[in-house]
Parts: C-alpha cells; structure tokens; sequence
C-alpha cells in the first residue's frame, strides 16, 4: 500500500476524461486535499482503494462498466475497504435513485450539475468528519421512504439483528420526525426512558445524530428487499454525456488553472 500524503485522500471515478481531469486537478490544487487515484471502471476503483490509502471516494452513479455501475462498486467497497467513506455523484437530479445510494452504502450524495466546487470541498470535509451529506430534499426522500415501512429490522453485514424490538419501534417513530415526548406518549413510556433508548441505539450503530440513524436503518433493513441495481437499467444521460452547471465549472477552473470554457464539453445526445 502507497504511503498517505497529508490531508484528506480522495478517489474520484467518472467514465467522463474531461471531467475528470478537470476535477482531479481542482481537488489536486486545494490545501486539504490530495487525489490518491482517479478511476474509470468499478474494477480501477477496487484496485485503487485497496492499494492506496483512500479516505474519501468521489463515484459517479454510472462508470465506463454500464449504467448505475457505481451502486455495485459501492457495495464491494464496503465488503473489500470498509473504512472508505464513499460519495455518489448524479449529473442530474436523482431523487428516486437516493435511497438505493445510501442502500448500496454511500454516506453522501452530490449533484454536480446543481452544486458549485466549493460545494463539493465541503462534502468532501464533512464526509471525511463522518457525518453525511445530501441536501434537504434528498434526506427528506429517504426518511420518506423509510417511515412508510411497517417492519423495520436493522441488521449488520451478516444478517444478525443489532437492535431489540423495542428499539426498532423507537427507530421506526424518529424516522417518522417525532420527538422524544411524541415517542414517549406513542409508546406509553417515560421520556427519559427514550432519552435512554436513545443513547444506546447510538452507541449501537455509531451514529451520533437522528438523520445518521436513519440513514443507517435504511441501508440495513431487513424488511426491505433491495435488489441489485440491475446493469441494463437506463439513466437518463448516457454514460459518456455529463452536463456540469456553470457554477461548478466556474469554481473548479479556478482550482486547477483550466480554462473556463464550456464549448469544450460534449452535450448530451437525444
């Protein structure tokens, strides 16, 4: 394995050159950041946070392998490198496809077409803290799609449950945004015994805040069936065809020194 340099080391994977040149070049120029590899396919992913020491790992949905590509990368990653924090990049918005991110295993999503560079830094940072990062819409689609469960088993990588009934039916009333006297009366017991349930479900699964423990329930729910994300599944851009907002192509040409043109990348296609 390669020796880390100082700061925060980034993996960024796009089947797009010039966006990736472009990005890795920008993030290479900021102070608390060093790219440690850039990838096109799941496979160079793989290989580079196993031979590198990858902190955070920037994925695009859809890699040179196929559409939505980078989900079946995201599992594998958690499996080969568990300590990569990693992020999904959308090139357009993806809402209905944000829950099965998270799922897959991501601590963030990022729209680079909606987003400027120095919103991507900050995710970048934040992730690295081990917090997550999506923005309010995004986070609303998956406590949404969480609290219309009516099971919720939370279970680690081996099927073996982490949570009591109990503290599942607690889970189950935040992800439906109440509070802890809301929780209390729903399950007729005191506050202070769901400030308690609280803190130990917490403790449990390393969370250290309410959005996290959703978050985390989602991506582990038994009672949820999520099936593979299937490679023929089509995106609504082609793999190859990436459209950046000004913005971000603004910012990220004044980090690496290119110049800021937008006739040099391709428009999408039909």
């Amino acid at each position: 394995m390669t020796h880390k340099q100082n700061g925060i080391s980034v993996l960024f994977a796009s089947p797009d050159a010039l966006t990736r040149e472009m990005l890795t070049k920008a993030l290479s120029r900021h102070a608390h950041f060093h790219v440690a590899a850039s990838a096109t396919t799941g496979q160079e992913v793989l290989e580079a946070v196993q031979s590198a020491e990858v902190d955070v790992a920037l994925i695009a949905a859809t890699l040179a392998d196929g559409p939505l590509s980078g989900f079946r990368v995201l599992r594998q990653i958690s499996e080969c490198a568990p300590q990569v924090r990693s992020v999904i990049l959308f090139f357009s918005s993806e809402r209905d496809l944000v829950v099965d991110a998270f799922r897959a295993g991501a601590k963030g999503v990022f729209c680079l077409s909606q987003s400027s560079f120095k919103e991507l830094c900050r995710c970048v940072e934040k992730i690295h803290e081990g917090q997550i990062w999506g923005n309010c819409a995004e986070i609303s689609e998956v406590i949404e799609t969480f609290s219309q469960l009516t099971s919720t088993r939370v279970v680690n990588t081996d099927g073996m449950r982490l949570l009591t009934k109990r503290e599942e039916e607690v889970v189950h009333l935040v992800a439906e945004g109440l509070q802890n006297r809301e929780i209390a009366k729903a399950l007729k017991l005191s506050e202070h015994t769901i400030k308690n349930y609280l803190f130990h479900i917490f403790e449990k699964l390393g969370v250290s805040s309410r959005v996290e423990l959703v978050l985390y329930a989602v991506s582990s729910a038994k009672s949820v069936q999520t099936a593979e994300v299937q490679s023929d599944k089509q995106e609504r851009k082609p793999a190859g065809s990436m459209e950046i907002g000004d913005n971000f192509l603004t910012d990220a040409n004044q980090g690496s020194g290119a110049k800021s043109s937008r006739s040099r990348r391709k428009k999408p296609t039909g």
